[in-house]
């Protein structure tokens, strides 16, 4: 004997459950827009996670081409579907900007074309007509996820302009710190260098020239100390109140200090309204060149006898002659062994070309050294008359 039971489910308790689905389903387009908009949020609210919405930005696009795939099934409106799709479109363009913009490549490969496809494929299942139609709907909405992709592109590179700006600041920055340490620094150093030898010299037999000796060795230092306080001002300051760079008012003085007691005698000859001549730039890059010959003299030429430092002006050019009369070659010595080979006349030639002119060393009378540099004239001089030969 088999015995049915048949349990009765209440009609509301059916009715009920069928609304809960009716409502999940109707509630389906929400949750791309909805889960896109909180990426957005949360972007704008931890602006360090911007470089991390790639995956965010792929799980919403793969949401909403799911959820286009499957809209016969949802039994959802279309005109729900558009407005929610629509309310969607505006945060997936945000977040393709942005992903373009901070995302590294290979984490943007993936997401920004699946955001673009989901953008631009929506309205292919929600309008009526043909093919053709529906082709010019897709088109018509992948032209903003396009625009949104080219914004990013354009910030990015934007960015990286200025980044690569930033680098070549501070490398010019080094670049200017390392020729002032070497043009200025290692000139006084090396005088140091060539008083202290001369004091000891002549400290048994001449205790006067030894005393005028301690003298310039304490000028030298004081000289590369303020040298060293401008290099590092430089570096801490804005540029404002920046302190010009020696220039052609210093030159007698440099001449003057290079001498020691005893060795290579120098003279400036240069004509006295020569500064007007010549841009500030300019002036102080004659310092500079003069700066970096009178120190390989010391370094390299200590059998020269005479260092004749000359300045001529033309009616468009002004020319800076330095020579000394024999020993090493001064301004192109061979390199030391254990030691780099100088880089300060290279530096020097790139600096005289940027600003309109030439640099040239080389053999100058019987085992001397010459180096010549022509500069633009800042304003029309009249020609320096010749001058009979000595």
């Amino acid at each position: 004997m088999t015995t049915s039971v048949t349990t009765a489910v209440p009609w509301g308790a059916t009715v009920a459950t069928t609304d809960a689905a009716g409502h999940a389903l109707a509630a389906l387009p929400a949750v791309p827009a909805l889960a896109a908009t909180a990426t957005v949020v949360l972007a704008l609210a931890r602006p360090a996670h911007r470089t991390r919405l790639a995956r965010p930005l792929a799980l919403c696009a793969l949401l909403s081409l799911a959820l286009t795939a499957g809209h016969p099934l949802t039994g959802v409106s279309a005109p729900a579907r558009a407005w929610w799709s629509l309310v969607e479109a505006v945060p997936l363009l945000l977040l393709i900007a942005a992903v373009t913009r901070w995302s590294p490549p290979r984490a943007r490969r993936a997401a920004v074309p699946l955001a673009c496809l989901a953008v631009a494929v929506w309205p292919a299942v929600l309008i009526g007509g043909g093919p053709v139609e529906r082709a010019g709907a897709v088109v018509f909405w992948l032209l903003p996820a396009l625009v949104a992709t080219a914004f990013g592109v354009h910030q990015r590179r934007l960015a990286r302009r200025r980044a690569d700006a930033v680098a070549a600041a501070r490398r010019d920055q080094r670049l200017q710190l390392s020729r002032d340490l070497h043009d200025f620094v290692a000139h006084d150093i090396s005088g140091i260098v060539v008083q202290a030898q001369a004091a000891r010299f002549v400290a048994a037999h001449d205790p006067g020239q030894a005393a005028l000796a301690l003298e310039r060795i304490e000028k030298a230092g004081l000289n590369a100390l303020a040298a060293m306080d401008r290099t590092v001002a430089m570096l801490h300051d804005d540029g404002t109140t920046a302190q010009p760079l020696p220039g052609l008012d210093r030159l007698p003085a440099l001449v003057v200090d290079f001498a020691p007691p005893g060795g290579a005698r120098a003279r400036l000859r240069m004509p006295p309204d020569l500064a007007a001549a010549l841009s500030r730039e300019a002036g102080a890059a004659v310092y500079r060149v003069v700066v970096e010959a009178l120190t390989n003299v010391r370094r390299h030429a200590p059998a020269a006898t005479r260092v004749d430092v000359r300045l001529t002006r033309t009616a468009t050019t002004v020319r800076l002659r330095v020579t000394n009369d024999r020993g090493r070659t001064a301004l192109a010595p061979p390199p030391r062994r254990g030691t780099p080979g100088g880089l300060g006349v290279p530096a020097l030639t790139e600096h005289v070309r940027a600003l309109g002119g030439t640099l040239y060393a080389g053999p100058h009378g019987t085992g001397g050294w010459a180096l010549t540099a022509d500069f633009p004239a800042a304003v029309r001089v009249p020609a320096e008359p010749p001058r009979p030969s000595p």
